[in-house]
């Protein structure tokens, strides 16, 4: 083999597959459709065309018809007149129109069925690009899925190789570390010198309500010594002014359990 003909080789070769890598089956298959359609404009006009022949050539073909009868009248009318030169010039008329009348007559019958060829080619036609047209859709709707189902096979290689799984760990640890954050800030709020300083309000609340309460009852009586009394209503925030409270009371329940 030649130099030239291994170059000419390569080059189609590498055209070739420089074409099929560029060539989008979608569009290619929608410009043909489009084509097809182009196409149906034409074949109206050159129907159209035959058809107006066809109806040309009857139209003279009627017209013949009329000019022979008229002739045959004319022939009759000058025979009877004894005008036989008059005669004589109308059968060459005559013979003539005749003539044309058969010419006409058969370029009409071809007329005639050239009109059905074209009407037939056209619908024809018409309905083949009806079918491929169908057929078209159907292979850009395979196109399309066959495309869809590459992206997806491009996804799950994605996941397969870890990219994206390694992202959703590293986003997770994030969210992870922002909760516990957040929970811990949250444990430190409730546990804070704040809160405790209302638990200690809340305790200092109810030991004044209990001093008041022991209050009317000293002024009511009820109670056995003033000292005892006075050593309650000192009252502290420690655990054993709570325990001398309780005692207290217990004291004195007992005791009015007894004179009652």
């Amino acid at each position: 083999m030649g130099l030239w003909a291994r170059l000419t080789r390569v080059f189609r070769a590498s055209t070739g597959a420089a074409l099929d890598k560029i060539e989008n089956p979608e569009l290619v298959l929608q410009q043909t459709i489009r084509d097809m359609r182009d196409r149906v404009p034409e074949l109206n006009n050159s129907v159209a065309q035959v058809m107006a022949t066809e109806r040309l050539l009857a139209k003279n073909r009627e017209n013949l018809e009329r000019q022979v009868v008229e002739l045959d009248s004319k022939i009759k009318a000058s025979v009877k007149m004894g005008r036989d030169d008059i005669a004589t010039a109308y059968i060459g008329q005559l013979q003539q129109a005749q003539l044309d009348l058969e010419r006409t007559s058969a370029q009409f019958e071809n007329a005639q069925l050239a009109s059905k060829q074209a009407l037939k080619a056209r619908d024809n036609y018409v309905l083949n690009m009806k079918k491929r047209t169908a057929e078209a859709m159907q292979l850009i709707s395979a196109s399309k899925q066959a495309k869809l189902q590459e992206q997806l096979a491009q996804t799950m290689e994605s996941f397969n190789i870890g990219d994206d799984a390694s992202t959703f760990n590293e986003m997770r640890e994030k969210i992870d570390r922002r909760v516990a954050a957040a929970e811990a800030k949250l444990q430190l709020g409730t546990s804070s010198v704040d809160s405790q300083m209302a638990d200690i309000e809340r305790e200092a609340m109810d030991i004044q309500l209990q001093d008041k309460l022991l209050e009317y009852k000293q002024q009511m009586g009820m109670l056995g010594s003033g000292s005892s009394a006075k050593q309650i209503s000192s009252g502290s925030n420690d655990k054993q002014d709570e325990n001398v409270l309780d005692q207290v009371i217990v004291n004195e329940s007992n005791e009015i359990n007894r004179n009652s």
